[in-house]
Formats: structure tokens, C-alpha cells, sequence
């Protein structure tokens, strides 16, 4: 019988069980999708009970079938999404989606309690960005729901919940507190003072390698806290990497395209701020600057706009050969026509734009040009002043366009870009956590 950490690693979109053996290799995959529900106001939001359901029923499953002895649990879960609990350990509310509408605006006092907008949201790390920050999120049920709040006993991050399956302990660990949340104080390194005040009772965050031994369907288990899927996907990196003395940025790219610094020795400043910057934190308390753009979702939607505009196939781009000449034309030229100057807040395709092109080479190239050149200028925003930080790796979606590393090669000419040929890299990063009970 093989011996086996099993993940569980819950994308917005896909909810996969790996199995990684003593090599790290993963041995067995399965994944699946589940409709969305609405909430208590009608808005999508993820079929929590499905899931859970699903979750324990895989890992019953896998040991009775009894090709695999799981010494291990960990969890990998997107970010920005709690769960709240009542005085029995029940779930209170619906697990309310990150997407839906919170205006910052009506958190006007809040914000200028505790120092202003602007200095609050460097200290923690945290744009103003409404439902992605948890903190507000916590805040909103608080003021809107009150027959809700009055029942909350506990709260978890996602991935803390899904441990609490398992193990029915209450955790936090540093990589989901540190995800945006403005609930963390980078400066001190602790929780803001405003979630002493509001008496909040949030579970201190520890070390993500130290893990809960507990029985499940009569096996003994170590059962980890769960990892912010962002922050546990430059793990594997760190791991092969920390015995080199070699300093590199990771370029994360799916839905968002996130470049992370983990080597920055500079706080988080005003400017960086305002052009989209944050923190995340490893899952041994060090900070990670990042630049994180909704990126992928714009290349996603006009995908689909190319495709209908010119009567072309969904995938067309996967087909283009590299034209280093037109990506030199469009650098030259600079022009900016489907992104916005500052920060991009519309994600909607707009197809009349495609309008100005010729074919449907040259409007993806345009495209792409200004994706990466977004990008870019996230690398320089995180790289400190004196840094001499030469090494790009890129996993995820965006490591096999050609056209895009390109383009990334010739606006920035002294990066290498290396392709991370690790796959699953957060749930490689959540097993990785695991290793010494294998």
C-alpha cells in the first residue's frame, strides 16, 4: 500500500483531490465541478454542503478502497472567503462569494478610525477591495445581518474550515490572514488592533508545517491548518530553491496574474498601493510582496470576444506562431486600447475595439502587449530599490505562451524567465507542508 498526503485544492472553478507520494509525485487526481447555489440575497455563491460532502467522501472512499494509506490531509483553497460558526460548531450563513458587490464607501468611518484609508490599507497590506478583504466582509454581517451575527461564535478562513472537517479545532494559519484581509498588521506583524477592539476572537495564526493528529473513519490522520492557494504555490520554489542562495520573483498566472516577491525587505509603501501591490505571507510568518492583477479574466472574455469577432476557434491563440517583429512594432508604437491606464476595474470584453484590427493576429497581439506590459511594471513595483533580482519564473496558464513571454522578454531585457515545470503548485506547496508526517 502506498503511503500518500492527499490535498484537497478548491479553485473557484475546479475542486480536485491529488495524491502525492514519498517523491512528491502525484499518483492519483481526481477533480470534478459543482453548480453554483445562491445565497440568503440571491447571489451566486459556491455550494458549501456539496463540497464537504464530496471532500470526506473521497477520503473514505480512497481508504476503502485501500490502494493508498493517507498518513496526511492538507488543504489549498482560493482566498477571500470565510466560514462562521455557531455555538454547536455549525455553519451560520452560506459561503458568500468574493465577487459580490460591497461598496468600501459605506466603510468610510471604519477607515478613518483607524488612521484613514490610505494608511490603514498600507499598514495591512490590503487595498480597498470590499468583499476580497474578510475583514469587511466580517464587518458587513456584522452591520447588515444582525440575526446572523448574533449566532456567530467562531470564524475561519476557507481553508481552515475545511481542516475543521477533520479535525474540529479552531485555526487560522499565516497565509490565509495574510491574503488581503485587512485584518493583519504587517508593520507589527500581528492582528490590527481593531480586531482586539471589536473583540473578534479570531484564532491566532501558527506555523503551517504543524499539523493535528486525529481519527477519521478509523485512521489516524495528521490533519494540516490549509494554505491561501497564492501564497502555498510558491512553496515548491522556496523549497528548491532556498539551498542556492538564489533570489527569484514567481509569476502566478490563472484568473489573476500575481508576481511575487518573497526576498523584500521593504515595507509596503503608498505608491505601490495605489498600483495594486499587497502583502501575502509564507506559512512561516515572512511577508511576500505582490503585484496582483485581474489579468487573466481580461484575456479571458476577450478569448471569447476574438473568437466570435473573427469567426475563429476559442483556442486560435494556442496555434499563432511567435512574431517577434510585430510584437517590436507594437512596442514601439505603445499604444493602449483594451486596458485601462491605472488600475483595470472592467472585465467585460468590449468587442468594438476589435474593430480597429485587421485580423485576428494583430488585435491578439495588441492584447497581449498590454498584459504584459501591466505585468512588467508589477515586477518593478515589487522589486526593491537595490535589488538585483534577475530570475521570472512563471507557472500556471500563462507559462506556455510563447507570445507573451516574449513580449515580457523584450520590455524587460535583463530578466531570465525561467518556465516552472512544477504542476499543481498549490497543492504541491500544501503537501510539501505535510512532509515529515509521510
Amino acid at each position: 500500500m502506498t503511503k500518500v498526503i492527499a490535498v484537497i485544492d478548491i479553485g473557484k472553478t475546479n475542486k480536485k483531490i491529488l495524491l502525492f507520494d514519498e517523491e512528491f509525485d502525484v499518483v492519483y487526481r481526481n477533480a470534478t465541478r459543482f453548480d453554483e447555489i445562491s445565497d440568503d440575497d440571491g447571489f451566486p455563491c459556491d455550494d458549501i454542503e456539496s463540497i464537504e460532502n464530496w471532500i470526506q467522501n473521497e477520503i473514505i472512499r480512497i481508504q476503502e478502497e485501500g490502494d493508498y494509506s493517507i498518513k496526511a490531509i492538507n488543504f489549498s483553497t482560493h482566498g477571500a472567503s470565510l466560514i462562521y460558526l455557531d455555538e454547536n460548531g455549525n455553519r451560520v450563513t452560506p459561503l458568500y462569494n468574493y465577487l459580490k458587490p460591497l461598496d468600501v464607501k459605506t466603510y468610510h468611518e471604519f477607515y478613518e478610525t483607524n488612521g484613514g484609508e490610505e494608511e490603514f490599507s498600507r499598514k495591512t497590506a490590503s487595498p480597498a477591495y470590499g468583499m476580497l478583504n474578510t475583514g469587511l466582509q466580517i464587518l458587513k454581517l456584522k452591520k447588515e445581518k444582525p440575526e446572523f451575527w448574533s449566532k456567530v461564535v467562531s470564524i475561519l478562513h476557507y481553508p481552515q474550515y475545511l481542516s475543521y472537517l477533520f479535525t474540529k479545532q479552531i485555526t487560522a494559519d499565516f497565509t490565509s490572514v495574510g491574503a488581503h484581509t485587512a485584518t493583519w498588521d504587517f508593520d507589527n506583524m500581528e492582528y490590527h488592533k481593531w480586531v482586539l477592539d471589536s473583540k473578534l476572537n479570531l484564532p491566532i495564526p501558527q506555523n503551517g508545517k504543524e499539523a493535528i493528529i486525529t481519527t477519521f473513519n478509523g485512521q489516524e490522520i495528521a490533519i494540516g491548518k490549509g494554505l491561501h492557494d497564492s501564497s502555498s504555490s510558491i512553496i515548491p520554489l522556496l523549497e528548491n530553491e532556498k539551498n542556492k542562495n538564489k533570489e527569484f520573483i514567481l509569476l502566478s498566472t490563472g484568473t489573476w496574474i500575481i508576481a511575487m516577491n518573497p526576498f523584500s525587505k521593504e515595507s509596503l509603501t503608498q505608491h505601490q498601493l495605489k498600483n495594486n501591490c499587497l502583502c501575502f505571507m509564507t506559512p512561516e510568518k515572512q511577508q511576500i510582496k505582490s503585484s496582483m492583477q485581474f489579468l487573466g479574466k481580461i484575456h479571458e472574455v476577450y478569448l471569447s470576444a476574438l473568437s466570435t469577432y473573427y469567426k475563429e476557434d476559442i483556442n486560435k491563440h494556442l496555434h499563432l506562431q511567435v512574431n517577434k517583429n510585430l510584437c517590436q512594432e507594437l512596442i514601439h508604437e505603445n499604444s493602449r486600447v483594451f486596458l485601462s491606464e491605472g488600475i483595470d476595474d472592467n472585465f467585460e470584453a468590449q468587442p468594438n475595439l476589435l474593430a480597429y484590427y485587421v485580423n485576428y493576429e494583430t488585435a491578439y497581439y495588441q492584447l497581449v502587449f498590454e498584459i504584459s506590459k501591466k505585468v512588467i511594471n508589477g515586477i518593478k513595483l515589487i522589486s526593491d530599490k537595490n535589488s538585483s533580482i534577475k530570475d521570472v519564473y512563471i507557472s500556471g496558464g500563462f507559462n506556455k505562451n510563447l507570445i507573451f513571454i516574449t513580449f515580457l522578454k523584450l520590455l524587460k531585457s535583463d530578466i531570465r524567465i525561467n518556465i516552472s515545470d512544477c504542476k499543481n503548485e498549490s497543492a504541491l506547496g500544501a503537501a510539501l507542508m505535510m512532509k515529515s508526517y509521510l
